[in-house]
Formats: structure tokens, C-alpha cells, sequence
């Protein structure tokens, strides 16, 4: 049997997402520098994890499969150790000492921590009664713990899980049947109003919510209204991704076949960012205000880390093993051998 054939729709969602990422982290310093900066990062931290979050879910269907826990073990948690310890190493350079907490991820890699999780949650609810309302109910009693947050990315990993539950549920004719032009235009209406509207109306401290990752009691909001307010971020997260992927090209694009290569780019934008941001061209950006750049820096970076060669050379880091490497250079020997 061939190689089954990749679904175009769903790689240049995950590109475009991965792009919204890097482009998100490059701003994020600058946000309060500029009104409509500040309104682009609030927009897309709304749908941009999210969505990914809900495709993380579609694609773990396989759950009960032999050997797909494992798997999922394997391929996240090497490279969430590693780069753990990487993170760590940097910090004890750059801030002169840290402590190193295994569990507590550094930054970007909450995100591959609450994925282990979310995997395992899946195997419980997948054979309950109502598990989208359990869920959803987690999501929302996680923030009375006064004490979560970062350890074990237990706050994200409940908020977000409805998220990725109703991903699992998911069909790619539920994908496809937002894809006609009439909902497409619902969507393009939808994503300019929410824009205008966050331009124009959204709280400084609303932020935090998007990021889930603080307790009602941190956030500084009563009972009474925290719940009110999570529903809020659930009903405004679902619009905006749904809008997004409702918007996504299902033809293939000359950035598709990189869709299947977010992780690398994950994992090894971060580095960048903060190395970037001590340069001068970091500096010259801010002191003119041509924040243009940014989206010219994150789609240069964004292609570059997704690229053959980069994945060749950071395999041995990221998946501990060096095939790309192997078939790069039987390749070579196979080219010089025929000429």
C-alpha cells in the first residue's frame, strides 16, 4: 500500500498557525508600544493556540491504538526534556543562576507538555457519558485553584482541553463544510469585527485570560464573575477559530509541505526571538516603528526553520536520531556515483 496522501487543507492550516507563532512572539515586547500591535497580538493569541489545539485533537483519533500513547511519549516528551534542559542552560548564562524544575516548562514548551496530557485525558473521557460537558466544566473549576498555573501546565491543560476533546469529535466534513463561499465571507466579516472590536473595546487586563495559564484569584476577578468571564474566552476562542479554519486554502500552496514540520519550528523559533532581540535591528525596529518587519522577520524564519536542511541538522536533537542526515548523504553518493 502507498504512502497516504497528506490533506493539504489541514498542512497549511498548521503553517499559517505556526507562522502566527513566531509572528506573535516577535511582537509581544512591543505590544504596548503601539494600539494596533497591542490589537493584532490579542487577536491572534484568541485563535492562533486554539486552533491549533483543536487540529492536535482531530488528529488523535488513533488513541486506542497499540503503541499510539508511546508513540506520543516518545515524540513529545524527548524533545520537551531536551530543550528543557536547553532553556535551562540558557537562562543560567543569561540571568547568571536559575533553578531547574523538570515539570514547570519554560516558555514555549507548556505547549508539548499539556499535548502528553491532553492524550491521556483523552483515553478516560473518550469512554465517558457527556465528556465535552465534563470538559468544559474542568476548564471551568480549574481557575478556583488558587495555586495552579505553570507546574505541569495544569491550568492550560484543563482550560484548553474542551478544546482539544471537540477536535477528537471532529470530522473533516465538519472542516470542509465551512469551506463554501458563503461562510467564508461569514467568517471574513466575523474576523474583521472581532479586529475592529478589540481595536476599540478590549479590556488591558483581558489579555491574561487568553493565556489561561493564572487562577481567577491572580487574575483578580470575584466567583461570580469568573466564570461568566471563561465562557466569554470559550464562546470568543470557538468564534475566531472556527472563522480561521473556515478561511484556510485547501489547495496545496508552496508553503504546505512544511505544515507537517511545526514542531521543529516550535521548538527552535524561541531562540531566535530572544537572540534577536538584542541585536541592533531589534532596536532599529522599535525606534522607528516599522513593526512591518516583523512580519517579514517571522515569515523568514518560519520558512527557514521548516526547511530540509535545518531539519536535517537538528533531528539528532529534536527526535534523537538522524535519518534526514542518512538520506541526505546516500543521496549525494548516489549523485556522484551516476555522474
Amino acid at each position: 500500500m502507498g504512502k497516504e496522501k497528506r490533506d493539504y487543507y489541514f498542512d497549511n492550516a498548521k503553517f499559517i498557525l505556526i507562522f502566527l507563532v513566531v509572528f506573535g512572539h516577535f511582537i509581544s515586547p512591543h505590544k504596548s508600544n503601539s494600539d494596533v500591535l497591542y490589537t493584532v497580538y490579542n487577536f491572534i493569541y484568541t485563535f492562533h493556540m486554539p486552533a491549533f489545539i483543536l487540529i492536535a485533537g482531530f488528529f488523535s483519533k488513533s488513541i486506542f491504538k497499540e503503541g499510539y500513547l508511546k508513540n506520543i511519549f516518545k515524540k513529545i516528551l524527548i524533545p520537551y526534556f531536551i530543550f528543557q534542559i536547553i532553556y535551562f542552560a540558557f537562562y543560567t548564562i543569561k540571568n547568571g543562576s536559575e533553578t531547574f524544575k523538570l515539570f514547570d516548562p519554560y516558555w514555549t514548551l507548556w505547549f508539548l507538555l499539556s499535548l502528553v496530557l491532553w492524550n491521556v485525558l483523552l483515553v478516560i473521557f473518550a469512554r465517558i457519558k457527556y465528556p465535552l460537558i465534563v470538559a468544559l466544566g474542568l476548564g471551568l473549576i480549574a481557575g478556583y485553584v488558587q495555586d495552579i498555573g505553570t507546574f505541569l501546565s495544569l491550568s492550560r491543560t484543563f482550560v484548553f482541553f474542551p478544546v482539544f476533546l471537540l477536535g477528537y469529535y471532529l470530522k473533516k466534513e465538519h472542516f470542509y463544510a465551512l469551506l463554501n463561499t458563503r461562510k467564508r465571507i461569514a467568517a471574513s466579516t466575523l474576523f474583521v469585527t472581532m479586529f475592529i472590536s478589540y481595536y476599540f473595546f478590549f479590556p488591558e487586563a483581558a489579555k491574561e485570560w487568553l493565556l489561561a495559564s493564572s487562577s481567577y484569584e491572580e487574575l483578580g476577578v470575584g466567583v461570580e464573575q469568573a466564570i461568566l468571564i471563561r465562557l466569554l474566552m470559550y464562546g470568543l476562542m470557538l468564534i475566531a477559530t472556527f472563522s480561521f479554519m473556515a478561511l484556510v486554502p485547501r489547495r496545496k500552496l508552496f508553503f504546505t509541505h512544511m505544515g507537517g514540520r511545526t514542531l521543529y519550528v516550535y521548538l527552535l523559533h524561541g531562540f531566535i526571538v530572544k537572540l534577536f532581540s538584542i541585536t541592533p535591528f531589534y532596536d532599529a525596529i522599535q525606534d522607528t516603528g516599522n513593526y512591518i518587519l516583523f512580519v517579514v522577520l517571522a515569515a523568514v524564519v518560519t520558512l527557514s526553520l521548516a526547511s530540509k536542511p535545518i531539519m536535517t541538522l537538528a533531528q539528532p536533537l529534536i527526535e534523537l536520531r538522524t535519518s534526514l542526515l542518512q538520506k541526505s548523504m546516500y543521496r549525494k553518493r548516489n549523485t556522484a556515483d551516476a555522474s
